[in-house]
């Protein structure tokens, strides 16, 4: 199968997937799905401290000082963080970000507000 046939992403319709053997990839989100393999749609609803609908790219700010574990000072309570990502996190960590000074972490969405 020639590049320009494979399909866009469904996940975030990027342009740039390939095959690798029978699966196709996304480079850009991560995403992994069979060519011809029906999508289910997931909805996952993560909302902020205040009740506002969080989606991936979003930009939140920090609304609680929080200890971070392995770290020798705490996030500080107004610290923007951008281009968030939304994950099922099974443990109540759903927001997967970069933060300068700490680098990448899980957070809980109950203590982020969006900004």
């Amino acid at each position: 199968m020639s590049d320009s046939a494979l399909p866009a992403c469904p996940q975030c319709a990027s342009a740039y997937t390939y095959a690798d053997g029978e699966m196709l990839i996304c480079p850009e989100c991560g995403h992994e799905w069979r060519q011809g393999e029906a999508v289910a749609e997931e909805t996952l609803e993560v909302r902020d401290a205040v009740g506002n609908l969080l989606a991936d790219g979003d930009s939140v700010t920090v609304v609680k000082d929080l200890k971070v574990k392995g770290a020798s000072n705490s996030l500080k309570v107004g610290t923007r963080i951008k281009g968030i990502r939304l994950v099922d996190g099974a443990d109540g960590h759903n927001i997967d970000c970069r933060i300068d000074g700490f680098g990448a972490m899980r957070l809980k969405s109950e203590f982020v507000k969006k900004a």
